[in-house]
């Protein structure tokens, strides 16, 4: 077998690995849409879950057109993130962060986290504070069963 052959059977495993690789990471990557909030109907966004190498899950939260906690009624604090996992936990994975965009003056909160858990779903609520242990009833936003 010729160097030239060598060298064209590695370009093609590279390829074939690497593509491999990038397929896999899209296949397992899941996204859910926030369904419309009756608490702040302009509010849209969506969560991206991906399982990392250690088999926890990335969760990012995106929110666009959220309103201040503090300009709701009941008025509160924080907006918090949580997910329903495959064993029907309730966990708080964090308050979820506003920050303007560099164009724009509108609030675009989100949230990167890793959970050991897989979320079902995820929704969002206010609170008094960020380390509150179970979620408050008004629920703002939420996604379907993912």
């Amino acid at each position: 077998m010729g160097s030239t052959e060598l060298k064209n059977k590695a370009g093609s495993i590279s390829l074939v690995v690497f593509l491999a690789l990038v397929f896999s990471s899209v296949t397992y990557a899941q996204r859910a849409d926030f369904l419309l909030s009756t608490v702040v109907p302009l509010a849209t966004g969506y969560v991206d879950i991906k399982p990392d190498h250690n088999k926890n899950y990335i969760i990012a939260v995106k929110v666009a057109d959220l309103a201040e906690a503090k300009k709701l009624i009941p008025a509160k604090q924080v907006y918090v993130v949580w997910i329903i996992t495959e064993q029907t936990i309730i966990k708080n994975i964090g308050e979820i962060n506003g920050s303007t965009g560099f164009f724009s003056k509108k609030v675009k909160p989100s949230l990167e986290t890793v959970s050991p858990f897989k979320p079902i779903k995820v929704f969002i609520t206010t609170e008094y504070n960020a380390s509150v242990q179970y979620p408050s009833s008004q629920i703002v936003l939420t996604t379907q069963r993912i």
